[in-house]
């Protein structure tokens, strides 16, 4: 089993008893717990299932709260998408080449943490490949690999210091006409941070927010010391090694889902944006930090860096831990 489907799957074992409801619809059992009960609930959002556990003092505040709570998902998700022509993010990269745009607090908040972790992993983590990212989702269509000429194109275009920010009127000018940027490395993190504070306006101190290989975690739950995560690999030999977080970003990275073959070569999704081509290391890390935007970006570098790389990045956020699995030959 994937280390992405076995943090998914202790994130819900350990939470064994709790209320369920699908985009609206609950089930009828949750279970009281120090006065608090619990509810889960799963829509879908970033392309991806967008799970929230919550401790709260009855169903009428969980639904309240959970929903507002995926309303501002949903608000990011149209600020940061790529899939959209309509979102802020594409239209920032429709102006590429040009002035200074001017942009939203939340759209200007994420590409400056993006940009501060691309200078902290020397370029590892780089939000500019977008134009790496389209060459590759169409080589996992086709199963061909991207013509050199074709990466080398992209190249031109990719580089976090083609990124300029301006804080003081908050602008963001990306230099090269026909630049990229793919946030999809790093705003699910920020998508759970802001999920959970909403819950915590609510009064909801005790909560977990988890989609597509990212956790993010507030209080621990009534009665115990943390949330418990199990971090393990594909190989079942290998053992696994539980972890317990209480507010912290855990996220995890690898090719366990998105990856192609190409002539007996598997490529992953992740791409290093020094050559442009897929990982081929079979990298799988777990990143556990003080918050979502900040493990959701480094796991990705991590896997570009490897363990090595890592020790140089790791003093940078102090408090911030790796799990590497064994690499599978």
């Amino acid at each position: 089993m994937s280390v992405l489907l076995r943090i998914f799957s202790v994130a819900i074992l350990t939470l064994i008893g709790v209320g369920c409801a699908n985009n609206g619809e609950k089930r009828p059992t949750t279970r009281p717990t120090g006065g608090l009960e619990r509810f889960e609930y799963v829509q879908v959002h970033m392309g991806t299932r967008a799970r929230l556990v919550a401790y709260a003092k009855d169903e009428e505040t969980a639904v309240e709260a959970c929903s507002a709570a995926y309303r501002r998902v949903a608000e990011l998700e149209q600020i940061c998408t790529d899939y959209r022509k309509s979102s802020e993010l594409m239209q920032l990269c429709a102006r590429a080449g040009g002035p200074p745009v001017r942009v939203s607090d939340e759209l200007f908040y994420v590409i400056q943490k993006a940009v501060e972790k691309s200078r902290n992993t020397n370029g590892a983590f780089d939000i500019t490949v977008g134009p790496y990212v389209a060459l590759w989702r169409e080589a996992r269509k086709t199963g061909k690999m991207p013509r050199q000429e074709e990466i080398e194109k992209a190249r031109a275009l990719v580089g976090y210091e083609k990124i300029i920010l301006d804080p003081t009127n908050q602008t963001v000018r990306l230099t090269v006409p026909g630049m990229k940027l793919d946030l999809g490395a790093i705003a699910k993190g920020y998508a759970g941070d802001c999920a959970l504070a909403v819950l915590r306006t609510y009064g909801i101190n005790s909560a977990l927010f988890e989609a597509g290989g990212n956790i993010v975690v507030s209080d621990a739950p009534p009665g115990s010391y943390g949330w418990v995560i199990e971090v393990v690999n594909d190989r079942p030999s290998s053992k696994s090694k539980k972890i317990v977080v209480k507010n912290a970003g855990v996220s995890t990275s690898g090719d366990t889902e998105q990856h192609v073959e190409i002539e007996g070569k598997r490529y992953s999704h992740i791409i290093d944006p020094k050559t442009g081509i897929g990982l081929t290391n079979r990298n799988y890390v777990t990143i556990v930090a003080k918050d979502g935007i900040t493990s959701d970006g480094l796991s990705t570098a991590a896997c570009v860096l490897g363990p090595e790389g890592m020790k140089f990045v790791l003093p940078k956020y102090p408090g911030t831990k790796a799990y590497f699995a064994p690499q599978i030959e």
